[in-house]
């Protein structure tokens, strides 16, 4: 299969976790940690990352193999795993709404003039543009948007929880127009919280059993949940409406975020659901997930980078229902999860357009 070609914003934790990933499967030959071996004839190693954009100045004019691991990145390193040099510099973009006050306390923007993207992504040959850029940057992300969706019509794979797939009309319809298979809004974790919660309400669901409150409640180390603190409005809407949407009657649902520290990349998620079963007798289920933050996300884009380069081979545009679906915490249309993945499983082989 030929390669496929994809550029990075954001070259963060996310971004440090994919690319060992992308080392880890060329020298293991294994399956283990991926959703899917093949989709399309498309394995992992026909990932290749052709560019990068950042605004951090221990990142922008470094070998992206030298990046991924520069200060405040903490993601897990892959034992045995070396990423060596891949010939790609960080390239500087415009900082915009990029580095808030909070953020400027680990990022120093380099005091560098910003590339012309549109110029660098077309140099670059890349098909795909993967949008890791940090909550609540909204600004940034439709700068990035524009040049993907608008000018250049490459795939957009939306991995932070700016409404842009799901919340505006006229990306949809540039995107049609100009070519764009579009996947997000903010891309699940492999097995995280939300879709946790999701088989959880499910498993209710069948069982009969009555949701009347439900929490979830997150906390990590990184610069993410910094952020997330911070500026965390629109990761909260995406991860609640995940949940309510999926809930056929109304409940009390609340989601938060918590930054500690000394916990560094690794995140726990504590969840707490009460309801009524038999009789109306009360009920409580609690547990926690402990997981690596940024290989759970990286594990996911293996997949959409690989639904996104189908589509493009297709001639496919605009929202990719069924990658969405499966695939994001704020899609267009909500599906629940089972007939998301036959919808996606339809898709592969070539039964349904989107």
């Amino acid at each position: 299969m030929s390669k496929i070609k994809v550029a990075i914003v954001g070259v963060g934790n996310c971004t440090s976790s994919f690319i060992q990933g992308l080392e880890f499967y060329k020298k293991n030959n294994t399956d283990i940690g991926l959703i899917n071996n093949k989709i399309g004839g498309y394995s992992i190693s026909d990932i290749e990352v052709v560019a990068a954009f950042d605004i951090n100045e221990l990142k922008v004019g470094k070998d992206l193999s030298e990046a991924i691991f520069a200060s405040p990145n903490i993601a897990y390193k892959c034992p045995d795993i070396e990423v060596l040099n891949l010939g790609i510099e960080v390239k500087m973009g415009p900082v915009l709404d990029g580095n808030p006050p909070h953020l400027a306390e680990f990022v120093v923007a380099a005091k560098k003039n910003p590339v012309d993207v549109e110029k660098a992504l077309q140099d670059s040959g890349a098909e795909i543009l993967l949008n890791f850029l940090p909550t609540g940057s909204a600004k940034a992300a439709r700068y990035y948007a524009d040049v993907a969706i608008k000018k250049l019509g490459i795939g957009y794979i939306n991995g932070m929880p700016e409404l842009i797939v799901s919340g505006d009309e006229g990306y949809v319809k540039a995107a049609e127009k100009s070519g764009s298979p579009l996947i997000g809004d903010d891309v699940k974790s492999q097995i995280g919280a939300t879709i946790i919660n999701r088989a959880l309400i499910e498993l209710f669901k069948d069982r009969g059993i009555r949701i009347t409150k439900m929490y979830q409640l997150n906390y990590a180390g990184n610069t993410d949940f910094c952020n997330l603190v911070n500026r965390g409005e629109s990761k909260m809407k995406t991860k609640t409406e995940a949940l309510t949407t999926a809930i056929p009657y109304e409940a009390n649902i609340s989601t938060g975020f918590s930054f500690i520290p000394n916990m560094g990349d690794r995140k726990t998620a504590i969840f707490k659901i009460e309801g009524q079963n038999y009789s109306g007798a009360p009920l409580v289920f609690e547990a926690k997930l402990e997981v690596e933050d940024s290989p759970n996300f990286g594990g996911v884009i293996a997949d959409a980078v690989r639904y996104c380069k189908l589509a493009l081979d297709r001639g496919t545009s605009g929202i990719l229902t069924s990658a969405c679906a499966f695939l994001a915490k704020h899609p267009p249309v909500q599906y629940n999860d089972k007939t998301s993945k036959e919808m996606l499983e339809q898709f592969i082989a070539g039964k349904r357009k989107d």
